[in-house]
């Protein structure tokens, strides 16, 4: 066979690429692409009780209108220091800490300074009044990153997205208020964590301070390494109450109001409802336990890895 000269084997990649341009073209767009920023879902048939897309020129502080900042070690008055899970961070309003950054997201952002103290941030909705309606349903629903670290850089992250009933402000009545976690993760794992807290510590209905949890993988991408949805539905229309937990659509956790005892149920679904949290936690008990007998964070875990929210929202329907 005669050799090619070097100018016809050029001519010959030329179009046998060109020949093939359209069909990689079109594969291009059969390529699944992740949107970085959602829109807050239009839910038909659902009313929308709030909603947060977190707009806004990078480091400017989230909406004093629908957030507060909680601040230090614990709640004022609060017996246990360390907001009673022996976490370490001092949360702050500092933008280092918590700030829009300008791609329509809200950061938390954990932080170690030279001396080895950690700075974080814990905010919660002004509204605490999320409840289901009588015969309805109440759906509290985020799209968040979890910070992206894993290995031991990641021991004691605990980034975290909940509820709590809205007494504890005036009375920090723990866990008979009722804590709904909706997303928790530790130590850089691939997995979510759905928890009813309830009745009295330690013990009792719900097994305190461990709670009634289930927990499962991010479908589809890790936890850490994209955007993923995390919701909690409240569904009072028919006897029992059933608490549901999704990850991105996926059930993967449920509690019926016949599993507790009237009273304790009664007690954290008082109608006047409860209010919203965002935060990320450096160390204390549930990252402790994961990772035992190490105590958490360790000197190998990295600073600086921010928890991304693209929007939170609440609906409720009627019926």
């Amino acid at each position: 066979m005669r050799t090619l000269t070097r100018a016809r084997q050029a001519r010959l990649r030329h179009r046998l690429i060109g020949s093939r341009l359209p069909w990689l073209a079109f594969a291009l767009l059969l390529v699944p692409i992740l949107p970085v920023r959602a829109e807050v879902p239009q839910r038909q048939g659902w009313t929308l009780q709030f909603a947060d897309d977190f707009s806004g020129p990078s480091g400017q502080l989230p909406s004093s209108h629908r957030w507060r900042f909680d601040l230090g070690h614990g709640y004022p008055g609060a017996e246990d220091s360390h907001w009673g899970t022996h976490e370490v961070e001092a949360n702050t309003a500092s933008t280092a800490n918590v700030s829009l950054d300008g791609n329509g997201h809200l950061r938390i952002t954990p932080l170690r300074d030279a001396k080895g103290q950690w700075t974080s941030a814990r905010i919660e909705t002004n509204q605490a009044d999320f409840h289901a309606p009588p015969g309805g349903v109440l759906r509290v629903e985020a799209r968040i990153r979890m910070p992206d670290v894993q290995g031991p850089a990641a021991i004691g992250y605990w980034p975290a997205f909940w509820m709590l009933g809205h007494t504890f402000r005036q009375r920090l009545d723990w866990p008979a208020v009722g804590e709904v976690d909706i997303m928790e993760n530790v130590n850089g794992l691939n997995r979510t964590w759905g928890t009813l807290h309830c009745g009295v510590s330690p013990g009792g209905p719900c097994t305190e301070k461990h709670g009634l949890s289930a927990d499962a993988p991010c479908p589809d991408t890790r936890c850490q390494a994209a955007f993923h949805t995390y919701a909690v539905e409240w569904d009072r229309r028919a006897a029992p109450q059933v608490l549901r937990w999704y990850v991105d659509g996926q059930l993967y956790h449920t509690l019926r109001q016949d599993q507790l005892p009237a009273q304790t149920w009664e007690r954290m679904s008082a109608p006047d409802g409860m209010f919203l949290i965002l935060d990320v936690a450096m160390g204390g008990e549930f990252p402790d336990r994961l990772s035992a007998p190490l105590r958490t964070p360790t000197p190998a875990t990295q600073p600086g890895h921010p928890m991304l929210v693209d929007y939170v929202a609440a609906w409720t329907r009627a019926h």
